[in-house]
């Protein structure tokens, strides 16, 4: 079922969030401290939600494994939990107007996108993972012929989530469809930032028929909430997309709590390399700008650093500086805004100061720098290309989340490869030329977890995994592999020969 639906401007004022902490299938009032949510568009306080406490978010858990054992969901027939998913992804379709002003509202995500892309693409990845659950089974394993070794395929229990809050709708769902089309139970924690529009999602689910508990939405810190979620003895498996640094917190507290496995996609700086042979120059500027600026630079694939061939770099460098020039700032709730807000002043003023910081060591900003001005007094920062760079500089090596494009340069396939090698990052990179066998090798040589060719971003197959290389993350979202990492392998052996 696809419904299309005309983006339009509304009145923020009138969108109504819903209770904050859902367990247990209702929503409960937090126990944790006062917290203000702000617009990012207008920095403005929407909502005053009362977090979850250590104490929920254990009740959370014990819900959620009660529900894991007792609701039948675990054991039910595959194409009845299919059933049941589909629905859910009908009712996500049918709310989509409800669903986008949520996200909008409250996220980096202008309502036209979250109309067009966030909303179905959520939808459409509920049915994709929904489908694995009557066709990923175990294996007859190779035994002696009077033996018959059976590998199993079973759900964990509870899987805890913690999901960013860049797309909140949709990186929420990478991680609640697969855990249960696989049969297993979720306590998820969205952003602090971005609270609301999951747990109208878990709203939706209860109503196409997911057993209470099965879903459960637990507001707060990373802190405090998220800590708990990792060190909680119920939950035997953790997934988190987010920075690098509470990347390797979770994997310590998860270790020191009774290693679980965790699933890990985080930071990245990725490389965008364009050979002078690229098919389409006028193409590959465009995708090269909108990779930096879509979401303005606030996504982990963000292809942030332009390496490109000498003898076209002006030529690009100006494409890119016009395409920029050409975003309108504004908020998220008007349709027509091509430029989103930071989502905080905090995370502004740390890009400005990157880039400042470049500056004082010699790069030249070619366009942009600084704030941008937008109708509402939200923080948005003008789309910049820095040019004479040094390759060890912060701008270069850190990951800044802004859209905030280097620029070098090469003269050969070698110098090109070796300047997109980062020593921490290993996420995506892009690559544009004409020529098959170049590409091919860049794609064999580059170390990242996904690499386009001709093209910058992701398609809508769902059976293409994401994930990093290096300290960019462990595991996979999307595709067969992140639904098989929500179960774990058990073997029998059986012996019907005849007793000696």
């Amino acid at each position: 079922m696809t419904i299309a639906i005309a983006a339009a401007t509304f009145d923020p004022d009138g969108v109504v969030p819903p209770a904050g902490n859902f367990i247990g299938g209702v929503h409960v009032a937090g126990q944790g401290a006062a917290m203000s949510v702000l617009r990012p568009s207008d920095r403005r306080v929407y909502c005053d939600m009362a977090t979850a406490s250590v104490d929920q978010v254990a009740e959370a858990a014990e819900r959620a494994w009660q529900a894991f054992h007792r609701s039948g969901w675990a054991t039910a027939a595959p194409r009845d939990r299919i059933r049941v998913m589909r629905r859910w992804a009908d009712l996500v379709e049918a709310d989509v107007v409800n669903l986008a002003r949520l996200e909008a509202v409250g996220s980096t995500r202008p309502i036209a996108e979250a109309v067009a892309w966030d909303v179905p693409t959520t939808a459409e990845c509920i049915r994709f993972f929904s489908e694995f659950a009557d066709k990923s089974g175990g294996e007859i394993g190779a035994t002696r012929h009077d033996n018959l070794g059976l590998i199993l395929n079973q759900p964990y229990g509870v899987i805890g989530a913690i999901a960013p809050w860049n797309f909140p709708l949709v990186m929420a769902c990478w991680k609640i469809a697969p855990a249960l089309a696989a049969g297993n139970a979720v306590v998820l924690k969205p952003s602090e930032m971005t609270p609301f529009s999951v747990v109208r999602l878990a709203e939706l689910a209860i109503e196409a028929g997911l057993p209470a508990g099965m879903l459960n939405i637990v507001q707060g810190d990373g802190r405090t909430v998220g800590d708990a979620i990792v060190r909680h003895p119920r939950i035997a498996k953790i997934t988190f997309t987010g920075s690098t640094r509470t990347g390797a917190a979770i994997m310590a507290a998860s270790a020191e709590s009774g290693i679980k496995p965790v699933t890990l996609e985080l930071g990245g700086k990725s490389p965008q390399i364009v050979f002078a042979d690229a098919p389409d120059i006028a193409r590959t500027a465009a995708t090269v700008a909108r990779a930096i600026s879509g979401n303005a630079g606030q996504v982990c694939v963000a292809g942030s650093r332009l390496i490109v061939e000498r003898r076209v770099a002006d030529e690009m460098i100006d494409r890119i500086g016009k395409a920029f020039e050409a975003l309108k700032p504004g908020a998220t709730w008007q349709d027509g805004t091509t430029l989103s807000p930071i989502i905080s002043d905090g995370q502004c003023d740390r890009i400005d100061g990157i880039v400042r910081r470049a500056v004082a060591e010699g790069a030249t900003v070619v366009t942009g720098g600084g704030r941008a001005t937008a109708p509402q007094d939200g923080a948005f920062y003008r789309p910049t290309i820095l040019t004479d760079v040094a390759a060890e500089g912060e701008a270069v090596r850190a990951e800044i989340f802004g859209p905030v494009l280097t620029v070098q340069t090469f003269t050969d396939e070698e110098e090109a490869l070796s300047l997109a090698d980062h020593p921490d990052y290993g996420l995506a990179a892009g690559v544009h030329t004409g020529d098959l066998a170049r590409a091919l090798r860049a794609v064999r040589r580059l170390e990242a977890g996904t690499v386009w060719v001709n093209r910058y971003g992701r398609s809508g197959d769902f059976i293409l995994p994401t994930g990093g290389f290096k300290r960019s993350g462990i595991g996979r979202d999307l595709g067969r592999q992140a639904y098989e990492a929500n179960l774990h392998s058990k073997t029998a052996l059986i012996d019907f020969g005849d007793s000696v």
